[in-house]
């Protein structure tokens, strides 16, 4: 572990590795709470304009403002304050430990960070003196990682602005479109008997099987013909099967669940529809087959859907991030086009925000057993999040 003195770390690592040692996933009480509190402390304290939203009991959004003079276009930080659980991490997960150049710890990669970032961009821009011609607004919002309710809320209140940046990780490239995501899960009915005479029942786990080799044949190669130059194909997993309830009795219920990840010009409906049709051609073919659709209720917004980032490749938030990144790298940036599922989908969908998605750190350490984030990372995103918002705002 380096022994780096404490004095001699760059602010936004600080800020990192303070936030990293509040938990905020969804086992701890009052989940993102803690966390929340001590941003709005931060925010208000260094003279940033600040205050909750309330989004359900003690889980709380924080929104801060530097405001500007008017005249320019207003600009979303936009980053979430839960981390996914600590699981059998292999580091210290609430240590912030600093080790070969890296902070350690859940969430210092996804996404806190990029919270750090945010806010000391607008701290350094504050501290200028200098007033920019639109105003600059963090939203660190609750439950990214499970029914995104923070940024609902955050859209459903209204906010308004030109363009956001969601900061989750991109490693120095960025991401003008995703695809979005839905979970669903298929019960199969099936009749039980005893593993003796297996022919008085029947068995739905071997029903499964047809749905899934149906499946397989005829609605995957569809959805591999399905592109978009931002996002990628139309793609989807099966992620758990489960059925039966020992080896001697016919199972009489297994169940399928599945990851779809949609294309802009597909939604919940026809997703459904394309599974429900299947199932109804089995059901010709073979009259004891029985199913039904069930949407999972852990991947369900209060309203909204986890709809895709419709990439707006002209929007003057994505030429600026372009631009900046260009300059900053020295070279053409990356535009990632495969990325997961994130709340820029719930921004630029329903609130009607451009979008980009442009953070610190590698998805790939995301959620991992030793999740880290370069310290370098931290400070050049700082650097790039202050000219993104000073070229952004001031037009």
């Amino acid at each position: 572990m380096d022994t780096d003195n404490y004095e001699n770390l760059s602010e936004v690592t600080k800020l990192t590795q303070e936030l990293i040692r509040i938990p905020s996933h969804k086992y701890v009480e009052n989940r993102e709470s803690n966390v929340a509190e001590y941003i709005y402390n931060y925010c208000s304290e260094n003279g940033l304009d600040v205050e909750f939203q309330n989004v359900e009991g003690k889980r709380r959004n924080v929104i801060a403002r530097l405001r500007g003079s008017g005249t320019g276009k207003n600009l979303i930080f936009n980053g979430h304050t839960d981390t996914v659980p600590p699981y059998e991490m292999t580091v210290e997960p609430f240590g912030a430990d600093i080790s070969d150049g890296y902070i350690l710890g859940r969430g210092a990669n996804d996404m806190k960070g990029a919270l750090a970032c945010m806010i000391t961009a607008m701290l350094n821009i504050k501290n200028k003196g200098k007033v920019l011609g639109g105003d600059i607004i963090l939203t660190a919002v609750v439950g990214e990682e499970e029914e995104s309710d923070g940024t609902e809320f955050v859209v459903k209140s209204g906010i308004k602005a030109d363009g956001a940046i969601v900061g989750e990780p991109s490693n120095y490239g960025y991401a003008l479109g995703h695809r979005g995501l839905e979970w669903l899960e298929i019960r199969i009915e099936g009749k039980v008997a005893h593993g003796g005479i297996p022919e008085l029942g029947i068995n739905a786990i071997s029903k499964a099987a047809k749905l899934i080799r149906k499946i397989e044949d005829e609605l995957m190669p569809k959805l591999k013909q399905r592109q978009n130059e931002w996002m990628g194909p139309s793609v989807m997993n099966f992620g758990l099967i489960k059925g039966g309830t020992q080896p001697s009795s016919v199972a009489d219920s297994c169940i399928i669940q599945i990851d779809r990840r949609y294309l802009p010009d597909e939604n919940v409906e026809s997703v459904i529809k394309e599974y429900q049709d299947i199932i109804d051609l089995l059901k010709k073919e073979d009259p004891e087959f029985k199913a039904e659709i069930i949407r999972m209720e852990s991947n369900m917004m209060e309203e909204f859907d986890h709809a895709p980032l419709i990439a707006q490749p002209d929007s003057h938030i994505a030429l600026t991030v372009y631009n900046v990144l260009k300059e900053f790298n020295g070279c053409e940036p990356n535009i990632e086009k495969r990325r997961g599922w994130t709340d820029a989908g719930v921004l630029s969908t329903y609130g009607k925000i451009p979008t980009v998605v442009i953070g610190p750190g590698d998805l790939k350490y995301s959620h991992g057993k030793d999740e880290k984030i370069p310290v370098k990372d931290l400070e050049n995103y700082v650097e790039i999040y202050t000219r993104i918002a000073e070229e952004f705002v001031s037009n």
